[in-house]
């Protein structure tokens, strides 16, 4: 019986095989593979291949180019770290002008807020003043006062008081005592004033001239009226002689 053909070619298949070696050489980061192919047949068998390996050797010229990319990095680096520095110094510097800035905007809305203050505080005191000033003359003005020299006199102190003219009951009276005996309607028709046009009139005896120009707000402007006679004509006396206290003649 003849033998199987396929039986001796299997195994010949078998034994034919290819052996590859690879032999990994490095130096300095350099890489080489080198492959080796030793064909076989169905008689022979398969013999290691020997690899061998030695180092890499540059040349002066790669050397200098692998120092010239060292220097090129260490430089490149060096620029990147003064980059850096100066950015950081820029935005330090920034944020201490920004800082800056801001106080001083602090400070001058806190300077104009207090002068805005004080003025204001400054109106609300004048207000208080006048408002003040006002009531005063308003308590004068309303006091009820008796309808003689007496109360004529005493009226017209409050006015004056309220107003800042000088002068005391005792200076009032005697020279109302004087002038006109306490007649409000008294009128003088033969003096130098009466020859002129313009004669005395009142308890004070004042000409109309001088009632006009002393003639004290608040009070009537009729000359015959005993509060604006006498507070007319107390305010032309402290313009002239200091207070009527100071009058004890003809003024």
């Amino acid at each position: 019986m003849p033998k199987n053909p396929f039986t001796r070619g299997h195994s010949r298949a078998l034994t034919k095989r290819h052996k590859i070696a690879v032999a990994g050489v490095a130096t300095l980061g350099a890489a080489a593979v080198v492959f080796s192919a030793v064909p076989g047949n169905a008689d022979t068998t398969t013999s290691e291949a020997t690899v061998s390996s030695a180092p890499v050797k540059y040349s002066s010229e790669q050397l200098k180019s692998r120092q010239a990319d060292v220097s090129e990095q260490l430089a490149a680096k060096a620029l990147q770290s003064k980059a850096a520095a100066e950015a950081k110094a820029a935005k330090a510097h920034a944020e201490a002008k920004a800082k800056a800035a801001a106080a001083a905007a602090k400070k001058k809305a806190a300077q104009a807020a207090a002068a805005k203050k004080a003025a204001q505080a400054r109106k609300a005191k004048e207000a208080a003043s006048r408002a003040a000033q006002r009531a005063k003359l308003k308590a004068a003005t309303h006091k009820s006062y008796a309808n003689n020299l007496d109360g004529w006199i005493k009226e017209s102190l409050d006015i004056m008081k309220a107003k800042g003219i000088p002068g005391s009951y005792n200076g009032l009276h005697r020279n109302i005592i004087r002038e006109s005996s306490g007649n409000p309607n008294a009128i003088n028709n033969w003096d130098i004033n009466a020859i002129n046009g313009i004669p005395s009139k009142g308890l004070l005896q004042v000409i109309p001239p001088t009632f006009k120009a002393y003639h004290v707000p608040g009070t009537s402007w009729n000359i015959y009226d005993p509060v604006a006679n006498i507070t007319a004509a107390a305010n032309y006396a402290a313009d002239r002689y200091g207070s009527m206290d100071n009058v004890n003649s003809a003024y």
